[in-house]
């Protein structure tokens, strides 16, 4: 760990991307220490005032409120908690599953391995987004079922790479010592294969995060996400989208916050990458 910062601090737009989602963390677990207002207080008296900064602003709504006179700021705060939250919890629930079926898979091969294939073939032929879209119609939106939607929709990848990550680890010669030490499955397994995928892993669960941010977006836009009352950076843009020529903040600034999280979680997955992998710096 410390040679992984170390190695960070020689590489500014990393320790910037770093520093920016950590902000984003930070405002996320203490919204309601940061947020200056109820995100859900309505006041059609004061609907679509401009940020603090523009004509007819108020230094008590610095980023203005939206279409029902909600705060914009406290909002956009709150809205960090969702994207986060259902970021970090699919990766860790996809992730997890992918990953695990992508090792039985590579180490014990045979049928367990084309049945496992097989399947991860038939949910990549789903685009993604679409088939979460279609299951979140069906089922309603809710904090939980985006969760595991999304989850269906992460673990395939995780589980080719663990699968491919395993077999390369299989064929080499130190498993086939272990084996013929006497070793049982399980032991080879926890103390050679899994310590020697999970740097791949890792990398993989980086842009996964990213990936899911932004799926969890699109779904809060298309208002088949969490509940409308629960402030999220997509629900925010689908708000705001028919006020872009009159209030152009109620959408352009949680979309901002969307970039500037996926944007730093792309930048310190692109360095692990090549923390982990040397030979794939340009």
């Amino acid at each position: 760990m410390n040679e992984l910062f170390f190695q960070m601090r020689k590489t500014p737009v990393a320790m910037v991307a770093l520093v920016v989602l950590s902000g984003l963390v930070l405002l996320a677990l203490l919204a309601p220490l940061f947020a200056p207002l109820d995100p859900n207080a309505l006041d059609i008296r004061i609907r679509l005032s401009p940020p603090s900064w523009a004509d007819g602003g108020t230094s008590t709504h610095l980023l203005g409120t939206d279409n029902v006179g909600r705060d914009v700021l406290s909002r956009i705060i709150y809205g960090a908690r969702i994207s986060l939250l259902v970021g970090v919890l699919t990766v860790l629930v996809g992730g997890v599953t992918g990953s695990l079926l992508g090792l039985i898979a590579g180490y014990f091969r045979g049928w367990v391995e084309t049945v496992i294939m097989r399947l991860v073939d038939i949910q990549l032929a789903f685009p993604s987004i679409l088939l979460a879209v279609a299951i979140m119609a069906i089922v309603g939106p809710s904090m939980i079922n985006v969760i595991f939607v999304l989850s269906l929709a992460t673990w395939a990848p995780f589980c080719r790479v663990a699968r491919g990550q395993t077999l390369q680890v299989c064929n080499q010669e130190y498993i086939t010592a272990a084996r013929a030490l006497g070793l049982k499955d399980l032991a080879i397994v926890a103390r050679h294969v899994i310590p020697n995928i999970i740097n791949p892993l890792i990398v993989v669960a980086s842009f996964a995060l990213a990936t899911n941010i932004i799926n969890e977006a699109s779904l809060s836009f298309l208002g088949v996400g969490v509940p409308p009352d629960t402030p999220t950076w997509g629900g925010m843009l689908g708000e705001g989208r028919n006020y872009l020529r009159i209030a152009w903040w109620v959408s352009t600034l949680p979309g901002i916050a969307l970039m500037l999280c996926v944007y730093s979680v792309n930048v310190l997955g692109d360095w692990l990458r090549d923390f982990y992998d040397p030979r794939l710096i340009d």
